[in-house]
């Protein structure tokens, strides 16, 4: 093999390897380090267009952790059927729950950034950074993490607002991560929330929702829990999603003190024609009626913000369903969106993920990290560093 020559110079050096991993140009050794956070959510289109939606669509259905199926094919079916006739369709869906504000699942996750910034300012006297990202459309993860690294994060969190793991979510988000982290030259201490779905303070956040809905409007005959659903083949496969989604309701429903037959699971959202986890969510709302459930609540606890799946899946289409088959009251409890415990469980979450970094450290001392940073910086400027 010929060894590959690079120039003496050390001036020469820094950008022809800058051309592979991303550094500052302006970097200044021994400046102040940081921890961050970066929240992500699945992400939204743009707007409610057929233009917006195709973008969309097309980042979000190519993702082969979203869709397993061999690429070729899928590439067929999605360029020449799916991507021609779906943005149309779902710009419809969106612009009935787009707001003043633009999409709710952004508006609302901009609240959570904002809580969440503000309980971290107050309760950690050092600074953390904290960034949202989508991870389809904007604002991006790319862009999420350049603004980390521009703060000089040298710790960093990735929190998926997915309590439920699965392949589909989290881990796409990983692989998110991962692939612009590879780019880096100063990769950061990384941690990774896997899942919360049985986090103490994220059951209580979503009871609390539920029983403050039941005592402003009464309670219905049946709770319905439902989840976005995944083929069952992931389930096959190893993914844990099914039974974190029943794990999260059963606590739930314990945290309530209902009966087993004050609720029920269910999951949403399907999508093509293989089978997908069950039961449908559709399908129960069609038959409860028939079993003389004529007043209905459903709750998505897999959802930490309203969104189309839910404001227009569930509280309109689903509705319909229930109504026609002879329901008579349906009620969507709301999503927990930026409501204060949810932002203290959030937060909590942040909290115990960064235990040892120094921002939570009692150890931290102020005047030991001034000399280390001025030591690194003199070190630095006797091999040449510019400042």
């Amino acid at each position: 093999m010929m060894p590959i020559l690079l120039p003496n110079n050390s001036r020469d050096y820094t950008p022809y390897m800058s051309k592979y991993y991303k550094g500052l140009n302006d970097f200044s050794h021994g400046s102040e380090e940081c921890s961050g956070i970066l929240l992500v959510n699945l992400g939204t289109p743009d707007a409610p267009t057929k233009s917006a939606l195709r973008r969309y669509l097309k980042e979000f259905l190519e993702d082969p952790r979203v869709v397993e199926s061999p690429r070729w094919l899928w590439w067929l079916i999605l360029n020449l059927i799916i991507l021609n006739l779906r943005p149309a369709r779902s710009a419809k869906l969106y612009a009935k729950v787009w707001g003043k504000d633009g999409s709710p699942l952004l508006a609302i996750s901009k609240r959570q950034h904002l809580a969440l910034s503000e309980k971290i300012r107050q309760e950690i006297p050092r600074p953390v950074h904290i960034e949202l990202a989508m991870r389809y459309g904007n604002p991006s993860v790319a862009d999420g993490l350049e603004k980390l690294r521009a703060a000089n994060v040298r710790r960093l969190l990735i929190l998926p607002l997915y309590p439920q793991y699965s392949a589909t979510t989290t881990a796409s988000t990983y692989d998110a991560v991962f692939r612009i982290l590879s780019q880096w030259r100063w990769v950061p201490e990384l941690r990774l929330v896997n899942h919360y779905c049985d986090h103490s303070g994220y059951i209580h956040a979503c009871a609390t929702r539920i029983q403050e809905y039941w005592d402003q409007h009464g309670q219905a005959q049946k709770l319905l829990f439902s989840f976005h659903g995944i083929p069952k083949r992931y389930l096959l496969a190893g993914d844990p999603y099914h039974c974190q989604c029943h794990k999260t309701a059963r606590l739930i429903a314990e945290r309530l003190e209902l009966q087993d037959d004050q609720w029920q699971l269910s999951f949403q959202s399907r999508f093509g024609r293989e089978e997908w986890l069950k039961p449908y969510t559709d399908h129960v709302l069609k038959l409860l009626p028939k079993q003389g459930i004529k007043k209905v609540d459903i709750f998505c606890p897999g959802f930490a913000a309203d969104c189309l799946e839910t404001l227009e899946e569930i509280q309109i289409q689903n509705r319909n369903f229930f109504i026609q088959a002879g329901g008579e009251e349906f009620d969507y409890i709301p999503a927990l969106n930026d409501m204060p415990e949810h932002i203290d469980a959030l937060y909590e979450l942040i909290s115990n993920h960064m235990q040892g970094w120094p921002e939570t450290s009692s150890q931290w001392n102020v005047e030991d990290q001034q000399l280390a940073r001025q030591q690194s910086r003199d070190r630095a400027l006797a091999h040449g560093a510019k400042r």
